[in-house]
This record gives structure tokens, sequence and C-alpha cells, in this order.
């Protein structure tokens, strides 16, 4: 936490020593009331508060919607692999083509997770925490699949040629791999090999997983008001601004009772009013910043939903079931400096 606010540590000091070599060049007289500035203090303390449980709250439906993406993940693993089959069908497939089918529509499922997971990567303009000095650092520090493997690269293998000419041609193409499915279960239900009732439960799971990513779209795409984190950006640092012109004129006043006792320690008193300034400017400036950084769970931070793990752990899960060897089955993202994406 130091290392990630050093700088604005240097910034709150140089203002505080600032501020109290102009109270005393002034000769005491440039200063502000305490009351003004506690104020101000408490207005930003609950506009801080107000972020925070903001933040914390996409953060943390961002977390619930990829949950629910996991378990209806696993449902639709399991109702692809049973409903499958030759009871209803005139024309039984083989067991290897019955096999193929199963495989095609998981693979296009996973498909489906990268597009997904690629599309809430994307930049957006009101997405600027990791532009930040130290949060540039601790972008070198972790990895994110989506920023070193291009799209095409990590789809590629999930579907035909024919499959993947159609989903570039869509600016959402997670929901072209969803529709993708839809078609290929309709054609297989016009086959026999799968009957009407279990048609009607694998595209209510994929109407659910469309519910899934209508709901991560809007967190992706809705951002944190910017009314309310202008403001708060700008009252912090008007804050910040004033409280040491406050704060060192009751330290001066300490400092004046201590003289008549200990005139040397009196005379340097004043300056005791830097590192309390600095603490409190931290304390104020440092939430308003975990707040921010918490404001967009999808953005690439340290900080995000991690989706890219979250979407490779159910594609493991996909094709162990599938009775895959384990050397073709690939393994979980990296995580650096104990940071899973």
């Amino acid at each position: 936490m130091a290392l990630w606010t050093r700088v604005e540590t240097i910034q709150f000091s140089g203002i505080a020593i600032v501020e109290v070599l102009l109270y005393i060049w002034s000769d005491k007289i440039l200063q502000i009331p305490f009351t003004p500035v506690a104020l101000v203090g408490t207005a930003v303390a609950f506009i801080i508060g107000f972020q925070s449980n903001a933040a914390y709250g996409r953060i943390w439906e961002g977390r619930q919607i990829w949950g629910s993406i996991v378990n209806s993940s696993r449902a639709f693993g399991v109702m692809v692999q049973d409903f499958i089959n030759n009871e209803q069908t005139n024309n039984p497939l083989s067991e290897a083509e019955l096999k193929q089918e199963i495989k095609t529509i998981t693979y296009r499922h996973i498909a489906w997770l990268t597009a997904l997971r690629y599309a809430m990567r994307q930049h957006r303009a009101w997405e600027t925490v990791m532009e930040e000095k130290t949060n540039k650092e601790w972008a070198h520090m972790i990895y994110v699949p989506e920023f070193h493997i291009s799209f095409d690269e990590a789809i590629k293998g999930y579907l035909s040629a024919e499959e993947l000419e159609y989903i570039k041609s869509k600016d959402n193409k997670q929901t072209a791999v969803l529709y993708l499915q839809s078609h290929h279960l309709r054609k297989l239900k016009d086959r026999g090999v799968l009957w009407a009732f279990s048609f009607l439960k694998l595209e209510g799971l994929i109407e659910e997983l469309l519910g899934h990513q209508g709901k991560s779209e809007r967190i992706k795409n809705f951002p944190y008001p910017r009314q309310f984190a202008s403001l708060l950006h700008y009252f912090t640092w008007i804050f910040i601004f004033i409280l040491p012109i406050a704060i060192v004129d009751q330290f001066s006043t300490i400092g004046d009772k201590f003289h008549d006792q200990i005139p040397g320690i009196g005379h340097w008193f004043i300056w005791m009013s830097v590192p309390f300034s600095v603490v409190v400017m931290w304390v104020f400036h440092t939430m308003n910043r975990i707040g921010r950084v918490g404001e967009n769970p999808f953005e690439g931070s340290v900080n995000d939903v991690p989706i890219s793990t979250i979407a490779r752990g159910i594609e493991i899960d996909l094709r162990q079931n599938l009775g895959e060897d384990v050397t073709s089955i690939p393994k979980q993202f990296e995580a650096r400096n104990d940071t899973q994406m």
C-alpha cells in the first residue's frame, strides 16, 4: 500500500511543508479556521463512503454473475452429454458421430466464454485507472491473458472456419456464438437426436446464459456515475489543499504553550503539523483511490473479478468430463504475484 501510494504521499508532504512555510513567512496571518475544513472533510467522507459501497457493489455483482455462469455452464455440459442420443430418431447416428456432436456443442460453449471474457476486457473511455503511474507498474506484475493473446488465436480451436467467419462479421461476438448454438440444437431436434423436451431445457439454459451475459455487459458498459466520481475527485483535493493551513495553527498554539516550559521544542513543534496533515490527507485520498479502482471490475486491474481464471476453470471442467486426455487440456492461467485474472 505504501509503494502504491508513494507518489501521492510525496505530493502531500510537499503541500504540507509549503503551507507551513507560508504560515511562518506571513507571521501567522495566513490561516483558515478549522471548523469549515472539518465540515468539508465530513462531506468528503460521506461521498467516499458512498463511492466505496457502490464500487464494492459492482465488484460483488460481477462476481455473482460469473459465479452463475459457472453453475449454468456445468448444467449445460451435463445436459448436452445426456440429452443427445438416438432414442427419438429414425436415423440413428453412430457412437462416434454422437460424441462429435456433443464435443462440437461443448467447444462452442467454451468459445462463448472466450468471446465474453474478451468483450469484458475491451477498453472503455471512462476506464482510466490503469493510466496512473503506480497502477501501470502493477500491470507489469500481473498476467491478463486477453492483453497478451489475440482473440483470433484464443477462439480458433473451438469453432469451425465457417463459424469463425460468421462471428467475425458481428459486433457482439458472444451473442453470435449463442445464435449458432441455438441453431445447432434446433437442427438436432429436427433430426430426432434431441428430444423436444430436452431441446426446450437446453434453450432455457441458453436463455440463462444470455441473461448472465447481459448483466455482465451492463456493468461493463454503464460506468459509475461521472458526476459523483468527478465531484469526489475535486472535493478531495480541495480538502487536501486547505487541511494543512488549518492544522498548522493548531500545532502553533500547542507549540506556544510548550515554549514557556521547553523553549527549543516549542519553537519547532509547528513542524509536527506536517506528518499529521500527511496522514489525514493520505487516508482520505487512499480511500478515494480504492473506490476508483473498484468501479470497473473487468478493466484489467489487480482488483478485477478473475473472469479469465473462471472461464478457463469451466473449460478444464467441461473438457475433462468429455473424456479428453489430460495433456490436451490447457492449464489454468498463470497467477502472478498471487493475483488471478
